[in-house]
């Protein structure tokens, strides 16, 4: 055990490659940020087993939970959360939000106290989003996930519906070019909607109508299509055979009509089978197999004005029963324009019925383990504001999509926006050693905020680099320590980044080697008795050498105390043991003579941090426990 001698200053130690954890971060991140939660949570968990990032997964895995509508997972994942230090404070407020949906209202009354005294007794996420318990959205939105702007060929008139097909942007629009006698809607005194098509940066020059029987006298679009482009899904007043099908009261209701691509012409225009004269179907978004067909209905025996369902497609083009997709879709008031994505069949839609910003908003649904749809997460700003925001779409990459609206600063009416989602910035940089260059492997990174809230921290490889997901338009503060080097910081930040993919930061901070730290070889890790927290005699021998070196021959030294146990008893029991631990051995170097301000913290890891392979049902002997049952010193300062 002779090579265990020495101080150790390395928090963590993790088993596997730093690369491989860094990459389950970003797949992780990744899942989270397209609303596959239940893998993002396999993801997490993976990552806590492994201790990399632990806390900021810890935090992540609890958001996830309460996407998915499970908050009695949440809680005491989140219970943890805000026992971590410097954690943000914004978990204070879901916690607070957590107990009440546990039926915990006075401790719920308590966190919600903390967090408005952390500062954020202004926070517009709690006035927007915090209403009817709307937690999910308040965490996915707490920052902004696009960019957004509008398109040059929008017109005065309505332009809505954007789809992108082999490079080009297809659209619905009443600007009606080129037609000498003008077809009005009585309803808002626009022409009637013909489908278009253009480039897909939207090009004015290049914007035509679509070729082929599609368009008509009346409404037309918008427009979905399958896999390979040659068939078409659009929208239609229910016209067949120039005649017009109307109800009872002479109202003309919306159906969906079906085209196949013969040439560059859109031909064979077929209705659906479920159209039906007395209610409207439309709004049809096909799913990447095209073996399902999303739309919107106001059939009878719905939830509210209009819903969303889906049916089957056969592979003769019939449509089946059509099913209501529930009432956690839908609600009292209007579901209209869904939209399936195609690389994990999320459902977009747009609701005036949910809580969200203004008049219509775009939600994305939320689907658990079993593919239930459980959970609808409004998209918050940019893509939702005060108006009507409506026909989502995301390209397969997710990466960018195009949504509709008729927000203040447009054309008139509705117009095509074009927004792209906020790629995170991936930090990278280098520990190194300032007197011969040579990079430090193993050496702590920690990433905090300006105001000191810890985010994660990570572990250099062999060439002492390391990297980090970061978000934009925040300052930072980097954080480096190993053992036998003093520890460093330097703050920086990612502001006007916009276009970049990583942000290198040169922190020329390379680690200073601590001088002498050779005449400390012969101080040993103390260790306790299985389940006790007193010193032995053993222990008190070590210690002594402490007080001698802290006291006598450094008295510029200052260092910090880690505790840990080994695996038996359970986890919460062996985090208070180990803080038990940790404060005799403060105790024990205060009362012979080491002044307290020289000792920054102690704290216990419990069973978090084992030396060796004795983890939990691990037959081990009684030494191999041992070496588990231990306090650390780690030296923060030594001059």
């Amino acid at each position: 055990m002779k090579n265990r001698r020495v101080i150790i200053i390395a928090l963590v130690l993790i088993s596997s490659s730093i690369f491989g954890q860094t990459a389950k971060q970003k797949r992780a991140e990744k899942q989270f940020n397209t609303f596959s939660f239940v893998k993002a949570i396999e993801t997490y968990e993976k990552l806590i087993d492994t201790s990399f990032n632990k806390h900021y997964a810890v935090r992540k895995l609890a958001d996830a939970y309460i996407m998915l509508r499970q908050p009695e997972k949440a809680l005491t994942i989140y219970e943890k959360v805000v026992q971590q230090e410097n954690v943000p404070s914004e978990y204070f407020l879901y916690y607070a939000q957590t107990l009440r949906a546990n039926g915990d209202y006075e401790e719920s009354k308590k966190w919600m106290k903390k967090y408005r005294d952390a500062g954020n007794k202004e926070d517009s996420r709690v006035k927007s989003f915090f209403k009817n318990d709307d937690l999910a959205s308040a965490i996915f939105n707490s920052k902004e996930q696009n960019t957004i702007k509008k398109l040059n060929f929008n017109t005065e008139f309505n332009e809505f519906g954007a789809y992108v097909l082999n490079d080009e942007l297809f659209f619905a629009s009443s600007r009606d070019e080129g037609v000498s006698v003008k077809r009005l809607y009585g309803w808002d005194g626009q022409p009637m909607l013909d489908i278009y098509k253009t480039t897909e940066d939207g090009s004015v020059e290049g914007t035509v109508k679509v070729e082929g029987e599609i368009n008509t006298i009346e409404h037309d679009g918008p427009a979905t299509f399958n896999a390979d482009g040659t068939k078409m899904y659009f929208s239609r007043n229910n016209y067949d055979n120039n005649k017009k099908i109307k109800d009872a009261k002479g109202i003309m209701h919306l159906g969906i009509y079906s085209a196949e691509l013969n040439g560059g012409n859109w031909t064979n225009v077929k209705a659906v089978n479920l159209n039906n004269s007395d209610y409207s179907i439309y709004h049809p978004s096909l799913s990447k197999d095209g073996k399902k067909l999303y739309f919107t209905s106001d059939m009878p025996k719905g939830y509210g004005g209009t819903d969303i369902y889906v049916s089957s497609v056969s592979s003769d083009g019939t449509l089946g029963n059509p099913e209501n997709l529930g009432p956690i879709v839908n609600s009292e008031g209007n579901e209209t324009f869904p939209f399936i994505h195609a690389e994990n069949e999320t459902l977009y839609f747009s609701s005036d019925g949910h809580v969200g910003l203004g008049l219509m908003d775009v939600f994305a649904s939320v689907k658990d383990e079993n593919n239930k749809i459980v959970n609808v997460v409004n998209l918050g700003e940019p893509i939702n504001t005060k108006k009507d925001d409506i026909a989502y779409y995301l390209s397969e990459d997710g990466l960018k999509g195009y949504i509709s609206s008729n927000r203040r600063g447009g054309m008139g009416g509705d117009d095509i926006y074009a927004f792209t989602r906020i790629q995170p910035l991936t930090l990278k940089g280098q520990i190194f050693d300032s007197v011969n260059n040579e990079p430090i492997a193993g050496a702590k990174v920690t990433l905090e905020r300006k105001n000191g809230e810890e985010i994660a921290y990570f572990i250099t490889e062999e060439d002492g680099s390391y990297e980090h997901l970061i978000d934009r338009d925040e300052e930072f503060v980097l954080r480096g320590s190993k053992e036998k080097y003093d520890a460093i910081e330097k703050g920086f930040n990612s502001s006007g980044l916009e276009k970049e993919k990583e942000l290198i930061v040169d922190l020329n901070i390379g680690l200073t080697p601590i001088e002498d730290v050779v005449l400390m070889a012969d101080l040993d890790i103390i260790y306790f008795d299985l389940d006790k927290s007193f010193i032995r005699p053993d222990a008190a021998a070590e210690l002594n050498k402490v007080v001698d070196l802290m006291v006598n021959k450094y008295p510029g030294m200052v260092i910090r105390l880690e505790s840990h146990t080994d695996s038996r008893a359970k986890d919460d029991y062996n985090i208070a043991l180990s803080n038990r631990r940790a404060k005799s051995t403060y105790e024990y170097l205060v009362s012979n003579g080491v002044d307290a301000s020289r000792i920054t913290k102690y704290e216990g890891f419990g069973e978090t941090q084992l030396r060796n392979k004795c983890s939990n049902n691990v037959k081990c002997s009684e030494e191999e426990h041992q070496l588990n049952r231990r306090t650390e010193f780690i030296i923060i300062k030594m001059k």
